[in-house]
């Protein structure tokens, strides 16, 4: 079992987006109310109080989309200025991205994992929801900016679903070969949308690394990332192709993180809904940091016991919350 100090941190549950895996077509979305949020204070206290204090020292901001949340980046700069945090990224839809970019980047931020689900953009409004076209340009201006302004790596998040994208793995494979770009397949998970998981599936690991290497040929590469991908390298590319494994492989042991909702639960597993903390609750009903350093300290404990692989103890298959609602 890995050390486990790397926490996602849900900034807003809220998203421009509807994505197709993370919400389902039609649903009624029950957003949390303003006054349920973590406000910023809540959030840096029980960063510097009880995470950083139990070994947490990598932090990842998500949502949603946390571009959304007010005072993003003054978030940023506060959480990077903290002596003990070692990493600082963040995921988003890249869609409010380029006109903020570079103050991110000013504040603290290096690292930034944006969702690009297709090139082609009547595919991409499709995967989204039909909510406005454009949106495949602007989210495309926004992963340019990013990388004008230096993240690096700057990485490519793809939600593989079969018969709507996974024509595409090529093409976006090919992004890596003259840009050092980091391309992360996903596998289909059933959480957001389990009727379209249902009629869907999805389409494992190694089946999308057979059609790259049938290209191009595949090897290993040298660089590791922070979390659960394989990463490999087509043969003379700049970049890598990692691979997010989730449904096809376990990899509970290597899990080395836990997530934090917008509304203050801290969740030590993506997959299995047992476990969970209400942190925002106890810490405004006045219980001390130092009580809750302890309560965390218990769920470290228990990770393992929880994790996916011990998932009959505490889920079904439906989930209560979608991953916009997670966090991812």
């Amino acid at each position: 079992m890995n050390q486990v100090d790397y926490l996602r941190i849900s900034l807003i549950d809220r998203c421009n987006f509807r994505c197709q895996y993370c919400m389902p077509e039609g649903a009624e979305i029950d957003y949390i109310l303003k006054q349920q949020l973590l406000t910023d204070e809540e959030l840096l206290t029980l960063i510097a109080e009880v995470f950083i204090p139990v070994g947490f020292t990598r932090f990842r901001l998500t949502g949603g989309e946390p571009l959304l949340r007010p005072h993003v980046v003054e978030l940023v700069r506060a959480i990077a200025s903290f002596s003990q945090t070692q990493d600082l990224s963040m995921t988003t839809n890249g869609f409010l991205l380029a006109p903020i970019a570079q103050n991110l980047y000013d504040a603290g931020l290096r690292r930034i994992n944006i969702s690009l689900d297709s090139l082609e953009p009547d595919t991409f409004d499709q995967i989204i929801g039909n909510r406005g076209r454009g949106r495949w340009e602007q989210v495309w201006q926004g992963i340019q900016a990013a990388h004008r302004v230096g993240f690096d790596p700057l990485k490519l998040n793809v939600v593989v679903i079969p018969g709507v994208n996974d024509h595409e793995v090529l093409d976006l494979a090919a992004l890596t070969l003259d840009r050092n770009w980091h391309v992360r397949f996903i596998e289909f998970m059933p959480i957001g949308n389990w009727q379209l998981f249902g009629d869907r599936g999805w389409v494992s690991s190694a089946q999308l690394r057979q059609q790259i290497r049938d290209r191009w040929g595949l090897t290993d590469s040298q660089v590791r990332g922070n979390g659960p991908a394989d990463i490999f390298q087509i043969p003379g590319a700049k970049g890598t192709l990692g691979f997010i494994s989730q449904m096809s492989e376990c990899f509970c042991d290597r899990c080395n993180r836990m997530r934090l909702s917008a509304d203050g639960w801290l969740r030590p597993c993506l997959l299995n809904e047992t476990g969970q903390l209400d942190l925002k609750t106890a810490l405004r009903s006045g219980v001390s940091t130092a009580q809750l350093q302890e309560q965390v300290r218990h769920l470290l404990a228990i990770k393992p016991e929880i994790n996916f692989k011990g998932r009959e103890s505490g889920t079904t298959g439906i989930y209560s919350r979608t991953m916009s609602q997670i966090g991812g």
